[in-house]
């Protein structure tokens, strides 16, 4: 494993959880597989931020309540209490329609406007349970409510006003900085769904969107560049070397990412030493794939430890993906 890949773990797997408002399994073992991790590394990474959430939650938002000290003498704990009362008695729990689920957290960093909340992607700041009643409400309607202040602050100046930086106050937006871009994006509890970005998010079953390149002015397009994966190194006497293909037949290979364990990375890996489709994989024998787990370069062991001989010879049958991952999970 490259430890330049495993960097971008958590922004991936925030990407990841945009998706869904939490991180399923087959989400965090996708993202591991993008970035030649072990899945047990992605997971110490997804339960040690509560930002992450492991368990589904609300269909509408889920609401963080920051909960340490300023927060909690400014009164948290009457936030929670509203929680209990419209949500649910206990935290990590759905509501009874669906659409919020509820948590209280350690400092949010956020303690000149305390009491606070998280909401989705936003804070929402200098909050009573009155407004946080009216905040559930509304989104529970479909609404969007401004994030930031609650209390008619702009952002954490003194309750009074400003006592300094006047000058500046005339030239600046209706919202702060964070707010201001929330209600510019309408991006506030909104769940990405790949419209946004190419996307590709197998564990929902859903393809990667093509990407449309503009052209620029006075010149043609320019071609999106394909990746260039360099031949694996070849590892002397390990095993015995499969029957390899110069290309996939009639120019299309069969999707190697339906293989539980196989990711873009290790596909475009396997294509490189010239395996394609699942008859190929659904044939090596013991020999075979343990020449197969040697030349893995930075994927070693894969082909033992998910199975895929087991899952390619159902998939190759025209089985189901999921009698695949049954198979090579037991």
């Amino acid at each position: 494993m490259c430890k330049r890949f495993a960097s971008a773990i958590i922004p991936l797997l925030w990407r990841a959880q945009e998706q869904e408002g939490w991180l399923s399994r087959p989400a965090i073992e996708h993202v591991a597989d993008m970035l030649g991790m072990a899945y047990i590394r992605a997971l110490e990474v997804a339960t040690f931020y509560f930002m992450f959430q492991l368990q589904p939650v609300g269909s509408v938002a889920h609401i963080q309540i920051c909960g340490t000290t300023s927060c909690m003498i400014c009164g948290a704990e009457d936030l929670v209490a509203v929680c209990k009362e419209l949500i649910s008695k206990q935290p990590h729990t759905l509501s009874a329609d669906g659409k919020f689920s509820w948590e209280e957290v350690e400092c949010m960093g956020a303690c000149a406007n305390a009491p606070m909340a998280q909401i989705g992607k936003d804070y929402y700041e200098d909050l009573t349970p009155d407004k946080l009643r009216e905040l559930i409400g509304r989104f529970s309607r479909g609404e969007v409510p401004v994030p930031g202040p609650q209390n008619g602050r702009y952002a954490s100046e003194p309750a009074s006003g400003l006592t300094s930086l006047k000058e500046f106050e005339s030239g600046r937006k209706q919202y702060n900085a964070s707010a201001q871009a929330a209600v510019d994006l309408k991006d506030t509890v909104k769940r990405i769904d790949g419209t946004e970005v190419p996307l590709a998010t197998p564990w929902l079953g859903v393809a990667a969107r093509p990407v449309k390149v503009k052209a620029e002015p006075n010149s043609a397009a320019r071609p999106v560049p394909t990746p260039k994966v360099d031949a694996a190194p070849v590892a002397a006497g390990a095993g015995t070397k499969p029957k390899a293909l110069k290309a996939a037949r009639n120019g299309k290979a069969d999707d190697l990412k339906l293989i539980l364990g196989i990711g873009p990375k290790l596909e475009a890996l396997c294509h490189s030493l010239g395996f394609f489709h699942f008859d190929q994989i659904a044939d090596w024998t013991e020999a075979e794939v343990a020449w197969v787990d040697e030349n893995l370069e930075g994927f070693k062991g894969r082909v033992t430890r998910d199975k895929w001989v087991v899952q390619a010879k159902i998939l190759a049958a025209g089985g189901s993906v999921e009698a695949a991952e049954a198979a090579a999970r037991g």
